[in-house]
């Protein structure tokens, strides 16, 4: 199927490369691509990583070779079939928006010379969809962000973000799964634990789901209890 090239990354994985422009839900076309990969792996094959426009295979090399993955994955795409996703429920993230939760909020009402209050009811507005993991564990990246929302990330980014912070990044939104580095503007913080290693799967979110974000009190963060 055109659309796709294959490429060598080192000598132990390849990228699928999908052309956005050549479909009309290129979303849609690495979810299912990267869900039929991992129902029927290539051999050898041992990682899937999907991303916003591309699939990474890892493989070991002893077990197979670029060019027999580049032969199998042309076979994939020729009898591909693209489906929608699943439609399911939201899942809904409680969010206490705002001072030390959010420290970058009043920055952005500033930058869109509007209120706290309106980048809250805008960041709430809508709904978002899962367009892949990455960065750390379970850090989802969401699309759906409205444009009059798109903020550069920040020109200093911090040293300690702390664990469920929701932030936005240049025109998407994301939610921090543990404490870290970050360049986010942070306008948020959730208390569900986005990555628990001890749950099956350990990520809360994967690609495809959609998400709500909803606006709660202080008091929410400090007594939530979160369940396996």
């Amino acid at each position: 199927m055109s659309g796709f090239s294959i490429v060598p990354l080192g000598d132990r994985a390849l990228t699928i490369d999908i052309d956005a422009d050549a479909f009309a839900a290129p979303a849609d076309v690495v979810r299912g691509l990267a869900e039929y990969l991992h129902a029927e792996p290539p051999l050898g094959v041992v990682a899937i990583v999907p991303a916003l426009r591309s699939i990474t295979l890892h493989y070991e090399p002893t077990a197979t070779t670029f060019a027999a993955l580049r032969d199998q994955i042309d076979t994939v795409t020729r009898h591909f079939s693209i489906t929608p996703a699943v439609q399911r429920h939201p899942i809904v993230i409680p969010v206490c928006y705002g001072g030390e939760f959010g420290p970058d909020l009043e920055v952005l009402a500033s930058t869109h010379r509007t209120t706290a209050e309106a980048i809250v009811a805008a960041h709430t507005a809508g709904e978002y969809t899962v367009a892949m993991l990455g960065f750390l564990p379970g850090f989802p990246y969401l699309h759906g962000l409205p444009a009059t929302l798109y903020t550069p990330r920040r020109a200093e980014p911090r040293t300690r973000v702390p664990a469920g912070s929701v932030g936005i990044g240049g025109s998407s939104t994301g939610i921090y799964p543990c404490e870290s580095p970050g360049g986010w503007q942070l306008i948020g913080r959730t208390p569900r634990a986005l990555f628990n290693p001890h749950r099956d799967p350990p990520a809360l979110l994967q690609v495809g789901d959609r998400v709500r974000f909803v606006d709660v009190a202080p008091a929410v963060l400090h007594n939530w209890v979160e369940h396996a």
